[in-house]
Parts: structure tokens; C-alpha cells; sequence
């Protein structure tokens, strides 16, 4: 199944980041884009999600010096940018794999392309870490950590029921019951022509 290679990608990709933990660490992609595309995609994006996870940590800070914020307010946005620019990626590989593929004349559309369920995926990847991590604290309270704990099990589960159903929906791209139809996803913050701050400023 799609998701279970996900789901080991994004452990792998979150356990490595947090051998150094810190958010300027370097990047380097184990998967070769020319002969493990799908691999290398998912690694990149859960990489990004991972240090963005941090970021906003970090600028949750209530002592947080007010430049040091917008700097990182600035990163939260490149970094928003290129999540979504990966969920793109992601898109294209599966309209690439599934081109050929017969659509049904009662064929239906999804609520979300298969991208964007792996967008939540990888989200939950990071919750069920670091709810985990707060489940198993040494020097947290026994409630505290009971209370993660049960939170823990619901992430476990929703893990379950998201990965059981992105793998549907790609069954049902691949027979033709369903099919795909990718919108990109049209910002406009960041555009200086699209933006009226930006555009005043030119």
C-alpha cells in the first residue's frame, strides 16, 4: 500500500531531523529524484513540515525578541509556500502514473486531491511523535502523561482510518471509479501584483 511506504518515510525523516533538532540544520534527500521520484517527493515534504513544526515552537516564544519573530514570520511564510509547492509535486506524479487510465462515465471527484490527504498525513506523522514524546516524559506528571497518552491513541487511529482511505481513493483514481481534477492553489499574498501592500510598494 502507498501509505505504509509514507508513513515510514515520514518516520524516518522525523526521527533524522531529530538527531540535531535544531531548524538551520542542513538537508540532504536519501531518495535520488531520477530513480525514486515518489520517495524523494514524500521525504522533501515531511522534511519541510518537520522544521516548520519547530518554527512555530519557536515564535510561540512569549520572550521572543520582536526582530527575531518577523524573521522567522518570513521563513513560516517561504516555508508555507514551498509545502504547498510539494503538495503540487506530489499531485503531478499521480496524474502522471494515472494518465492513461479509463475513467468511468460514473466516475465521481474527490473533496481533496491525493496530495492533500498526504499534506495531513505528514501532519499527523509529526503529532503522534511529539504527543508520543509527551506521553513518555520522565519528568511529567502521571496524569499528564495518562492524558497524552489517550491522545495518542486517537492519533493512532486517525492514522489508520487517513492512510486506509488515501489508499482508497488512489485504488478508485487507478479503476476509473474516481478521478483526479488539481486545482493550483492560486496565493496571493505573495504575489507584489496580486498583494495591495506589495503592489504600493513598487
Amino acid at each position: 500500500m502507498f501509505t505504509s511506504k509514507a508513513n515510514k518515510i515520514f518516520q524516518d525523516v522525523i526521527e533524522k531531523y531529530h538527531i540535531i533538532n535544531t531548524v538551520d540544520q542542513p538537508f540532504t534527500n536519501v531518495y535520488d529524484k531520477n530513480t525514486h521520484l515518489l520517495e524523494h517527493l514524500l521525504y522533501r515534504k515531511c522534511w519541510i513540515d518537520t522544521v516548520q513544526w519547530h518554527y512555530e515552537d519557536i515564535i510561540r516564544d512569549p520572550q521572543i525578541d520582536p526582530v527575531a519573530a518577523l524573521t522567522l514570520k518570513r521563513q513560516i511564510d517561504a516555508s508555507n509556500q514551498d509545502r504547498t509547492d510539494m503538495v503540487e509535486y506530489i499531485d503531478s506524479y499521480f496524474l502522471e502514473k494515472y494518465k492513461d487510465t479509463v475513467v468511468k462515465n460514473n466516475a465521481t471527484i474527490n473533496t481533496e486531491s491525493p496530495a492533500w490527504g498526504v499534506d495531513r498525513l505528514s501532519i499527523l506523522a509529526l503529532k503522534v511523535y511529539h504527543m508520543n514524546e509527551e506521553a513518555t516524559r520522565a519528568d511529567a506528571s502521571d496524569a499528564h502523561r495518562s492524558a497524552c497518552q489517550t491522545k495518542l491513541d486517537i492519533l493512532f487511529e486517525q492514522r489508520v482510518d487517513l492512510s486506509t482511505a488515501i489508499d482508497t481513493l488512489l485504488s478508485d483514481i487507478e479503476n476509473g471509479d474516481k478521478y483526479m481534477k488539481v486545482y493550483k492553489q492560486m496565493k496571493m499574498y505573495n504575489d507584489d501584483e496580486l498583494n495591495p501592500v506589495l503592489r504600493s510598494q513598487k
